[in-house]
């Protein structure tokens, strides 16, 4: 999980407001696999963030998610054997597969969050789609999301309308002001932090704190 840079995002932005922006777009993504997860009674998946900071004031700053997928490349023997699972493994993967798009879709929208409420303007989700997000670093969190639906369901109008669903799931878990708090506090631990990463244990400490 990884912010994409746009051509015209260094245009437009100097360099410490792309750092927020990233560190708020990893921070959802950590917050929703963290508390999404849980919320779902899903199990567990550990993830790190790693982060490095510019060495100058016009260096670029990086910080992505590594891991906390449930479906982790899942092999194409089970995807081609799906229609002979029974209902209840169907079901298990059907939750897992759409906790990993809600979670990759989280990232663009705190991102978008942060921006909303930093020029006073209203986080709506009327004002969100999947287009839009490419404008806040979620060109590959949505095509990832996409490539996880191709796999699980045929028809292109219930991949739409799958995806529109999970889009408004995620766009409630940003806006819940729980969530918020705990992604705007790791959003501060990685522009403040002084080490290559922070570990999955110290997110965790980090949101029972505020929860």
């Amino acid at each position: 999980m990884e912010r994409i840079y746009q051509l015209s995002d260094s245009a437009l932005l100097d360099h410490k407001e792309l750092h927020k922006r990233t560190a708020f777009h990893e921070a959802g993504h950590a917050a929703a696999i963290y508390f999404g997860n849980r919320q779902k009674d899903l199990p567990p998946v550990f993830f790190e963030i790693q982060i490095r900071m510019p060495e100058n004031n016009n260096g670029q700053f990086f910080a992505k998610v590594i891991d906390g997928h449930l479906i982790q490349n899942m092999p194409v023997a089970i995807v081609d054997s799906l229609s002979d699972l029974s209902h209840a493994d169907k079901h298990s993967y059907q939750c897992a597969y759409e906790a990993d798009i809600m979670n990759l879709l989280v990232g663009p929208l705190a991102e978008a969050k942060y921006v909303a409420e930093r020029d006073d303007e209203v986080f709506n989700t009327n004002l969100i789609d999947l287009k839009a997000l490419h404008n806040y670093g979620g060109g590959s969190d949505v095509d990832k999301a996409n490539s996880y639906l191709n796999l699980f369901i045929a028809s292109k109008p219930q991949r739409d309308k799958k995806m529109q669903e999970l889009l408004r799931l995620a766009y409630r878990f940003t806006a819940h002001p729980r969530h918020w708090r705990a992604i705007s506090a790791l959003a501060d631990l990685i522009l403040e932090n002084d080490q290559e990463k922070i570990s999955c244990e110290d997110v965790m400490v980090l949101f029972n704190r505020i929860s």
